[in-house]
């Protein structure tokens, strides 16, 4: 995008051609005026007026096409933008701790990315007719009077140097408007996710004033961008006025022979002093218009700031560089999964494994133990590809997990994760997520194994709200492990990850049996912390310290 920036777009030279025919025009429109003092007639004017009204035609002509060849640019940048930030957030691990809130996410995509348009089709083509434009009319006015020319280059100068000073809070106030708006939005799309537990909790009027508070303050911001937006506006003309003033007091006491010096050829003749005096305005016009897009550079250079801080520190998913890239599943035997040497960690933190190795047998079902923040999950995460490696290998079926491998390694995986999402959508549609080709049949034997079947919201044309509104926890829960089932008729490799957190006896008595039903004929790898799940695997892994009464009680329970 800065790169366009940098180099003269098609549409912005049809801009600049547009400006520059103008020194025709008023060359024209001056030699008329001289042509009529010097006593000529009609025949005289008209040909010089015919000039005008052909360069006329043909200024609006390039107007016109610039205009839309710019626009058709811009549109064109910001969808391959949009294009590559949805693909650069889908490539990004669901697990990544600095993945933006889906508000913010859907702020930068949507809003601030708009603001990209005006900043493409505005301050660009501004931006070009200045560098240009005022150059040509200074050589113009220069060849004829370089006191005239010298006032155009002196007044110059102090526009862009005031310019540049409001300039700087004006970036300043659209950064922070825009972080603002950008964080009102994710408040808002979480509360209304929410919305059932605020109304139980009686925390909706609360909610309210908060985001009236939230409101409030973007509208303060809102307020400081426009203000800074005026100012710019008054510098320019305060300028700009004064500049054109000065060169029309000169050559207006030029030709009334009370000044005698500044022209090269000793006196300005009336046609020459018209000419000075039309190009005058034309030398700041273009800093006009840049000063009328002054706000929009500020909002665009702000939001590419937005879009390139979404990419800082992000957590890549491991094969997720080339979604193209062919899929297949390869059920077969269950595979054997290694781990060597395993250093685990999130970036910018302390290690939470560290040479970490584990070997699982081909069809084994293995537990994961320990306590909360020991590096279950994580580790979990990291054999499913979810995570990046840090350092280690990881072996499925006697393949290396890596950038390469990692798509074809997940395609013989079922994932359950402790915090599973639900869409917007039929239950049909949820419990078929990993595999849209699943039947009717399977969906329902799929829900009758998760007990779902006597749920009156779990059959299979029921709708769902997002997040699973009208769901409750364990419910929610029970889907995912359909979900698990369906997926399993293509996986031989299973991860999941605490299954019956949260849950009451009962419940997670029902969910271990599924689990175990699920994994029947399969490798089977959870992440738990319920020592009665624990006990049902063939093998623990205990993972962390445990105080030793607690580990007591956990022998105990796992014998």
């Amino acid at each position: 995008m800065r790169r366009w920036a940098r180099r003269l777009p098609p549409g912005a030279g049809l801009h600049v051609l547009a400006s520059l025919l103008w020194i025709g025009q008023a060359a024209l429109i001056a030699m008329a005026v001289q042509a009529m003092a010097d006593g000529g007639g009609f025949d005289a004017v008209w040909p010089p007026a015919a000039g005008v009204l052909a360069l006329g035609l043909v200024r609006a002509a390039c107007e016109a096409a610039g205009a839309r060849r710019v626009f058709a640019q811009a549109r064109g940048l910001l969808s391959q933008l949009r294009r590559d930030m949805a693909a650069a957030l889908a490539a990004r691990s669901p697990l990544d701790r600095a993945r933006p809130a889906s508000g913010a996410a859907a702020s930068v995509l949507a809003e601030q990315a708009d603001a990209l348009l005006p900043y493409l089709t505005r301050y660009q083509p501004a931006r070009w007719r200045v560098q240009l434009v005022p150059l040509a009319i200074l050589a113009c006015v220069a060849w004829l009077s370089w006191v005239a020319a010298l006032v155009l280059a002196l007044a110059a100068p102090l526009i862009p140097l005031f310019m540049a000073i409001v300039g700087w809070r004006a970036r300043a106030a659209s950064e922070a408007q825009m972080l603002e708006q950008g964080s009102m939005n994710a408040f808002l799309l979480d509360r209304l996710r929410g919305l059932a537990s605020l109304r139980a909790l009686g925390a909706v009027e609360a909610t309210a004033l908060r985001l009236r508070a939230t409101a409030r303050n973007l509208q303060v911001r809102t307020m400081a961008v426009l203000r800074i937006a005026f100012l710019s506006s008054a510098v320019l003309e305060l300028f700009a006025a004064l500049g054109v003033a000065m060169v029309a007091v000169y050559v207006g006491f030029h030709l009334l022979g009370q000044l005698e010096f500044g022209a090269w050829r000793g006196r300005l003749s009336l046609g020459e002093g018209l000419f000075i005096l039309l190009l005058a305005p034309a030398f700041f016009e273009p800093l006009r218009e840049l000063s009328a897009a002054w706000h929009d550079r500020a909002a665009g250079e702000a939001a590419l700031d937005a879009i390139g801080q979404m990419a800082q520190g992000a957590e890549p998913l491991p094969g997720g560089a080339d979604p193209r890239a062919p899929v297949q599943s390869v059920r077969g035997k269950p595979p054997a999964v290694v781990v060597r040497d395993l250093d685990l960690s999130h970036r910018g933190e302390a290690a939470v494994l560290s040479g970490f190795s584990l070997s699982v047998a081909p069809g084994e079902h293995v537990a994961l133990f320990g306590p909360s923040g020991c590096g279950k999950s994580s580790l979990l995460a990291v054999m499913a590809g979810l995570l990046p490696l840090r350092g280690g290998v990881i072996e499925i079926g006697g393949v290396a997990l890596d950038n390469g491998s990692a798509g074809q390694l997940r395609a013989r995986m079922a994932w359950m994760g402790q915090k599973p999402h639900v869409f917007a959508g039929t239950v049909q549609a949820n419990v078929a997520l990993a595999d849209p080709r699943a039947t009717r049949g399977r969906v329902h034997a799929a829900i009758r194994l998760a007990g779902l079947e006597r749920v009156d919201q779990a059959h299979p044309a029921a709708t769902l709200g997002e997040g699973g509104m009208g769901l409750s926890g364990g419910e929610v829960l029970r889907l995912a492990l359909a979900r698990l089932a369906v997926r399993a008729q293509e996986a031989d490799l299973l991860l999941v990850d605490e299954p019956t957190a949260h849950l009451d006896s009962e419940t997670a008595r029902h969910v271990g049996d599924a689990l175990m039903s699920i994994a029947r004929g399969r490798t089977l790898i959870v992440a738990t912390h319920d020592a009665e799940l624990a006990a049902r695997m063939d093998r623990v892994i205990h993972l962390g310290p445990m105080p030793m009464q607690r580990l007591a009680r956990t022998e105990d329970a796992l014998a």
